[in-house]
């Protein structure tokens, strides 16, 4: 079992999955409310017509992710949007924060409560890279070589998992950004 990451949840749903549609879009109704409390307004975008697939849907085995925050040396610090998230469920969402969102437990927005913004963990990615030898672009983004280089990555090649996962985030956080659709953890 492990960690499924998606962009554009509710396209997916709305293609063969009634009621995880209906399941979710409750989810995200809480969401927003929960936000609005705290003065952000953001809401999932409405299902496209004809619905879309989603524009990432991924997933690794849990471990991978505890290996990519060991990477990062803000590990001691309640500001980080990698660190501070929910392992099995939960949100980043496309709204620049300060930090992460730590949402009372009424509010029962999945993850716990801990919201991540998108951008956030945008940031800390393009952070890290160096240390994993992903080399990205002045704008901190991917050439066609290097994104082929990381599709392409041996299993036994040196930290394999932890630039899967990189990866992954990566290109979660850029559809996120550019879509406005939340990243979904389950």
């Amino acid at each position: 079992m492990g960690l499924s990451i998606t962009v554009g949840l509710l396209d997916g749903l709305a293609r063969n999955d009634a009621e995880g549609l209906a399941y979710h879009r409750g989810a995200f109704a809480r969401l927003t409310e929960a936000l609005a409390d705290n003065g952000i307004d953001w809401h999932e975008p409405e299902i496209s017509d004809p619905p879309a697939d989603p524009a990432v849907s991924t997933g690794f085995p849990y471990g991978y992710l505890m290996h990519l925050r060991q990477i990062d040396d803000e590990a001691t610090m309640l500001d980080s949007h990698l660190l501070c998230h929910s392992d099995c469920s939960g949100y980043y969402i496309p709204v620049d924060l300060d930090g992460p969102l730590f949402l009372p437990p009424e509010a029962d927005v999945e993850g716990h409560g801990m919201v991540g913004s998108s951008q956030g963990l945008l940031t800390e990615l393009v952070g890290v890279a160096p240390s994993l030898g992903i080399h990205l672009d002045a704008d901190g983004t991917l050439s066609a070589a290097e994104e082929t280089k990381l599709a392409e990555l041996p299993l036994d090649a040196p930290f394999e998992m932890e630039k899967f996962t990189w990866h992954q985030l990566y290109r979660a956080c850029r559809a996120s950004i550019a879509g406005g659709r939340a990243i979904v953890f389950q």
